[in-house]
Order: structure tokens, then sequence, then C-alpha cells
């Protein structure tokens, strides 16, 4: 790469590139962190930003502001500390039709897809352009992820985080493919020739991702592309296992995946742990689980059958943007019953958020559910009431005699009138729960908390001494940014986030329609 480490001349803006996709998971998160890991090895002071991002998957910046966790696992990639301006715009989906909405780390309301697209999203352009702005003029280089594809030409006219942010900040645009799902270069033409003709101006080329084989034989397609477009491919990344960052909406990876390559380590003492995750509905944060997942002997895999229960040495209920939804769907899934005779048996079970919620006695729920009172499963000494007010802080503590740290994300406000205290839940017998999302990634503590699971399960199980989490995610991030410095046309991907689109793109019939 050359310019790396040139700066911004005179004081302007700095560059940028967004990071589209030709459809939903075609790897735009992960292209983004890498490229971010990338530039800050050569010496780039960069910045990831999603305009808006709809996940159950958030974070919670020092300041207190809630925002998606791709973005803060993209910040790690960048060697920042995250911020609310790398995410301004968070959806949290509350059902099929709607979705609380966070501005700015902080809720504003709730609100059905048509609500939001009739208008409200349209009026938020002024406000995530803003806080682009405001990186760019920070950084040396702002790497956007787009959402879903650009050629939504039904919600074109309301976007802000595709072609509406690129043409508003002038962003050159780099569309990713997932060749491994096949049709990738119908999917690369019929993406731009979808788009107005402004908007093609501005969409320099293409980055193929995930190709298995010989590259050789792809060449000839990348070729035709370049002469049907006139657009440039940056790179073709070949698929690798176990790579990903922290998932947006839904689990598409393996929890082990997620953390290291797939290959299954040795467990350190005789026995394994089985861990069994209650596959809830509106499931949040279930990235909680993959410190366990890393852990050499740990097999975690998610649940939704009573009987799936039996065999598992600890069951997790893990967070959920709908506590009284899940109550409900555990005890119709016969799910809660066997919760309930776990706990008269001393088999451990950890609920983490609104599943430390609905393992209390009492909800009452005028907020999220709007029920009222309901009775939980009475597996904790717990009363919950729901405030319109979120709760979102960064917690430190102690817990099992081992540091602990952790970010709170709930409206449930948690009074617990006895047991154990347990970070700032409480644990009775082998009932363990905690609003405390994160807290598993404290390496000490993780393994003081399974020594307790294998002793309660009967299992000679034995942590390994070594394993950091931080370690495996730093690792990953790293293998991301080798797969672009190794596999992408870096000089070219540097003059494009440093200078713009190419001049001179040709319009690919027949544009948007009108």
């Amino acid at each position: 790469m050359s310019g790396g480490t040139g700066g911004r001349p005179g004081g302007g803006p700095g560059g940028g590139l967004l990071v589209a996709g030709t459809t939903s998971d075609a790897g735009k998160s992960v292209v983004t962190a890498g490229i971010c890991r990338w530039l800050v090895r050569q010496g780039v002071k960069v910045a990831p930003f999603k305009a808006q991002n709809m996940s159950l998957n958030s974070f919670v910046t020092r300041e207190g502001a809630e925002i998606g966790r791709a973005q803060a696992m993209q910040a790690q990639a960048a060697r920042v500390e995250p911020s609310v301006l790398m995410n301004p715009v968070l959806l949290k989906p509350g059902s099929d039709r709607s979705s609380q909405v966070v501005l700015m780390g902080k809720p504003v309301g709730e609100l059905s897809a048509r609500g939001y697209h009739g208008g409200r999203q349209e009026a938020l352009l002024g406000t995530v352009l803003d806080c682009l702005a405001e990186l760019r003029g920070t950084y040396d280089a702002v790497i956007c992820e787009g959402a879903g594809s650009p050629a939504e030409i039904n919600l074109r006219r309301t976007d802000i985080v595709n072609m509406g942010i690129a043409r508003g900040a002038r962003l050159p645009v780099l569309v990713v493919g997932d060749i491994d799902r096949g049709g990738v270069f119908a999917s690369f033409f019929g993406t731009v020739a979808l788009l107005s003709r402004e908007d093609q101006e501005l969409v320099a080329g293409f980055l193929v991702n995930k190709f298995r084989g010989d590259v050789s034989l792809l060449e000839p397609g990348v070729d035709m592309l370049r002469g049907l477009t006139g657009r440039h491919t940056y790179g073709i990344l070949p698929f690798r296992h176990g790579l990903g960052i922290d998932e947006e909406d839904g689990l598409r990876v393996s929890l082990r995946g997620a953390v290291r390559e797939s290959e299954v380590s040795s467990p350190v003492g005789e026995d394994i742990l089985r861990v069994a995750v209650c596959a809830i509905p509106l499931m949040s944060n279930f990235t909680d689980l993959d410190a366990l997942a890393a852990e050499p002997g740990v097999v975690v895999r998610f649940v939704d059958r009573a009987e799936e229960l039996v065999d598992a040495d600890l069951v997790v209920v893990p967070g959920t943007r709908g506590t009284v939804k899940a109550l409900e769907w555990l005890r119709r899934r016969g799910l809660a019953d066997a919760l309930v005779r776990r706990a008269a048996e001393g088999r451990p079970v950890l609920g983490i958020c609104g599943g430390f919620q609905l393992l209390g006695e009492h909800i009452e729920d005028e907020v999220e559910s709007r029920a009222g009172a309901v009775d939980g499963l009475g597996l904790l000494p717990v009363r919950v009431r729901f405030a319109r007010e979120k709760t979102l802080t960064r917690p430190v503590g102690e817990a099992l005699g081992e540091p602990v740290q952790g970010y709170e994300i709930h409206h449930g406000v948690a009074q617990v009138t006895g047991g154990e205290a347990f970070l700032d839940g409480c644990r009775v017998g082998e009932v363990w729960g905690t609003h405390w999302h994160g807290s598993l990634e404290s390496d000490g503590f993780r393994r003081a908390f399974l020594r307790e699971v294998a002793a309660a399960a009967g299992r000679r199980f034995v942590p390994a001494a070594d394993t950091s989490f931080e370690g495996l995610r730093e690792e990953q991030l790293d293998r991301l940014g080798d797969l672009i410095e190794e596999h992408a046309d870096t000089d070219a991907l540097w003059r494009l986030i440093e200078s713009g689109a190419p001049a001179g793109l040709p319009f690919i019939p027949p544009g948007a329609p009108v």
C-alpha cells in the first residue's frame, strides 16, 4: 500500500469507503473489520461506521450508549474505543412488524416497519451524516458498512445506510458478494444495473467473498464482469472456517466457529462439559456464550425441547428482547418444568439478563410486553419491575474470588430479596442469575464458574489454564486483516479510500425504475 500514513492533507475530511453487499450476510461486517485491521497495521488511524443497524446483539460504550456489537468488534479491529458515532441508529426487533428505535445510543420509541420507513428513517439522514462527518474529521479513514443490499429499490427513497449515505457523503462503494451461495456475477451486475445513474457513479467495483477452489478458474468471469460493467474487482477472498465477528441478525455460525477454528480442542481433564442454551424467542446477545464455547472441552448447543436438557451439565437461559414472551414459550414447550426439576435436583442453571428475570418470582411489565403482572419460574428470590428508562452501564466487580467486568442493557429492574450475592443478581443452590452480559469473557471468573459447574454436575472437567478470550478475538481479527492484505488489491483499495470512486464509470442500463 502506498500513502497509508499520509493522514488528511490540509486538515480536510479523512478518506472513506462504503462496504455494501449483494445480499444480507454477504460478508460486509467481516470485510469491514478486515479492512480496519489491515489499515491500522499500516499506521492508518481508522474507524468503522454503520449508519443504521438492525440487531438484538448490542453493546454499551464507555459513555453509556447502546450500539451494535458488530460495530464494537470493528472498533476493536481498528484498535479504537467504540463510540456512539460509529452506529447512530440501532433497531432492536420486538416482533416481525416493530422495533425499538435507539438513536444516539438511547431508546426513543417503538415503531412499526411502515412507520419507520414511512418518514422517520429519512428524517435521520442529517443525524447520521453529521456523525460520519465528525468521524471523518478525526480519523484518516472511515470504513462504513451498508445493510442488506443497496439495490432494494422499494426502500431507496428513505435509505440512510447504503446509497443514501454514499451520496450524502460522496463515498466510493465496494460491493461484496458471497460466491459460496452461487450466482455472484449475476448479483454483482444486477446490483449495479438496478441503481440510478447518480448512484452508479459511486459504485467503484466488487469484492468476491468465500471462494473455494482454483482462482484461475474464476478469472475469466472477473474479466468479463469488468467488460460488462467497466468496474474493477478488488479481490477474491478465500473461504476460511471459523471466521466471523459478533453476528447481527441470527445464529449463522456455530458458537465455536465464532471464536476459533472449527476443530474442537481436547479437554484438559477427563470429562467434557455439555452446555445447553435455551433458544428463546427474540434472543439477544447470544454472543455471551462464545466465551464458554472457546474453552477446550466445553460443548455448547442451542436447544428447544425439554428432553435436550437431560444430559446437560449446565443450562443457560440467555438474554431476550421479550422476557414475558420467552417465559410463555418455555412453559408451552415444557422447558419451564424441566428447569424447575433441574433446580430441585441441584443441577446448574444460569440466567443472563432477560433469562435472569424470568427465573425470578414475579414480573411487572407495562413497558416491554405490557402484560402487567406475571409469575416467573420462582427459582430465584427476585421481583422484576420494567422501567421505561433503559439501564445502560459497564459495571466491574468481583465474583468467585475473581475480577469481572460486563455490560448491562435492560428495562427490567430487579429487586433481590434473598440468596447469595452474585454480581448484580443472586445465587440459590446451583441456580445463578445476573444482568451482566459479557461476564464470561473475564477469563479467571469463567474458569472459576466452570469449576463450580463441574463439581455440581459430578464431572471431572478441568478448565484450561491458558485460554484467553481476548487473545482469541485478537487472533481472529488479525486473520481477517491477513485476508485483506493477502487477497485484495490493497494499492487499489487505498486509492479508492483516499481519492473516491474513479471518474467516468459507465452507466449500466436500465438503472433504477422511475
